[in-house]
């Protein structure tokens, strides 16, 4: 059963009251997949806590339901309440692989658009502005060249394309730059922000109802169009040659495209080449995780928005030690402040380090095993979904195991560490690090299927590849 943490009794359990609606309105097979197995929802000092057992279930709760949440938890509590989501792999054991195996077919569906939405789609709403965005030397090319894109006057460059890991700010940029741009007065701006996943699913419900005049109307008329996780148009030819469409529109009229992927577009997995040498003939930058000076600032921010009293030494300690994710920092505070309010006393140095402990002791590294997985997917094409499935295609296979090589040599996680993070035992992710070693002593060549056929590249250059993405 899902883990829910409250003090008031299970009748009277507002988290239960919250997880109840929110089955009733996404349905037994989707909660099922995304709830009911290794997540925790519980509320906290005001907020409502949702904690998952990796990034990518992270990602798809924020991306899909996190509006949904907010809202049962109101009606479920009463008023308003934030709603904060955590990674704590300690949960990843609460995930069978039958649970992972539907996550994945789930995920399949949903971005190849074989599963017809029941609902008219939504413009997700907007929940960053660039003014709230905390700058570091981690983001500052980034963060400069959103300002440029939100500026009254066309940008230097086009497209604006961002990557790097998850949690990093992608998105706040994104929505950012769309905030700035709705705020100017003197003149109207036509502008809208969607993932690729919603394109995907636009365009193919226009192609079912013969709606092409409306679907492109709507996206070809646009002075700046925002899109979120690119890498899912990989292997969509379809879909990709109506966005190539889309984009040579929109930038043949002057307008302002700005984009947002986990990869840089040369490492997006079947990505259509023209597309790709669109996007590098713009303004390509990485975001890099938040340096300690950077997570300190990003800490402050968000106890004073919490309306915590946070002391500063509290603060430099798990800037110094959670060196991940902005979505990491603020998953410590919040557990840090739920046990402050547990014990009715001030946050002190000790009691985070006591908090923290078995945190720290799991995602001690600059480079998460979920950073690993993300790029790994985004390269050839899958979901993290799948590298955790049971699925044994040459693809999915050979992507499990270079990510969990990547695992041994960049984290310091151990093996079994490893094997029950991805779902596996660990002689699994053993016999995968040998094999990875023997390809690359012996030059070997690595094949995987396509859409478009078989693709052969040698091991060592993939290893290359990934491993210049994760720095």
């Amino acid at each position: 059963m899902n883990q829910v943490s409250e003090t008031a009794s299970a009748k009277e359990d507002p988290a239960r009251r919250i997880l109840a609606f929110l089955q009733e309105r996404i349905g037994p097979q989707k909660f099922n997949a995304w709830f009911r197995h290794g997540t925790q929802v519980s509320i906290e000092n005001g907020h409502v806590k949702v904690s998952v057992p990796n990034s990518f279930v992270a990602n798809w709760i924020e991306s899909h339901y996190c509006a949904l949440i907010a809202s049962t938890a109101q009606e479920a509590t009463g008023r308003s309440r934030p709603i904060m989501v955590m990674i704590d792999p300690a949960l990843s054991g609460e995930v069978r692989k039958r649970q992972l195996d539907v996550q994945a077919d789930l995920v399949a569906k949903s971005t190849s658009g074989r599963a017809r939405p029941r609902r008219p789609i939504a413009v997700p709403a907007l929940r960053h502005n660039l003014d709230d965005f905390v700058v570091g030397d981690n983001n500052r090319l980034a963060y400069s060249a959103a300002m440029m894109a939100a500026g009254g006057s066309r940008a230097p460059f086009n497209p604006l394309f961002i990557h790097g890991a998850c949690g990093v700010g992608k998105t706040h940029l994104l929505q950012g730059v769309c905030s700035a741009v709705s705020r100017q007065s003197g003149r109207h701006v036509a502008w809208r922000y969607v993932t690729a996943e919603q394109f995907t699913n636009e365009y193919i419900q226009a192609v079912r109802k013969k709606a092409y005049a409306e679907f492109r109307a709507r996206y070809r008329r646009l002075d700046l169009l925002a899109i979120d996780d690119v890498h899912f148009l990989a292997a969509k030819k379809a879909t990709q040659d109506e966005f190539l469409h889309t984009f040579d529109a929109i930038e043949t009229a002057g307008k302002q495209v700005v984009m947002a992927s986990d990869a840089h577009p040369r490492l997006v997995g079947e990505l259509n080449e023209q597309l790709v040498s669109r996007f590098i003939a713009g303004m390509v930058v990485k975001i890099d995780p938040p340096n300690r000076a950077t997570r300190m600032e990003i800490l402050r921010r968000r106890a004073a928005r919490m309306r915590l009293t946070v002391p500063d030494d509290v603060l430099d300690y798990i800037a110094a030690h959670v060196r991940g994710s902005v979505r990491e920092l603020e998953g410590a505070l919040v557990k840090l402040t739920a046990l402050a309010a547990l014990e009715s006393g001030p946050i002190t140095l000790d009691m985070a380090m006591r908090t923290l402990a078995d945190h720290l002791a799991r995602t001690d590294s600059v480079i998460t095993l979920g950073d690993i997985e993300a790029i790994t997917a985004v390269f050839f094409g899958i979901t993290p979904a799948d590298i955790h499935s049971t699925r044994r295609t040459k693809t999915v296979s050979l992507a499990r195991m270079v990510a969990m090589f990547l695992g041994r040599r960049h984290t310091r996680m151990s093996f079994p560490e490893i094997g029950r993070f991805m779902g596996k035992n660990h002689s699994s992710v053993v016999l995968a690090v040998q094999r990875m070693e023997k390809l690359l002593s012996g030059n070997g060549q690595a094949k995987w299927m396509t859409p478009m056929g078989v693709k052969s590249m040698p091991a060592g250059k993939i290893i290359e590849l990934l491993t210049e993405q994760l720095a």
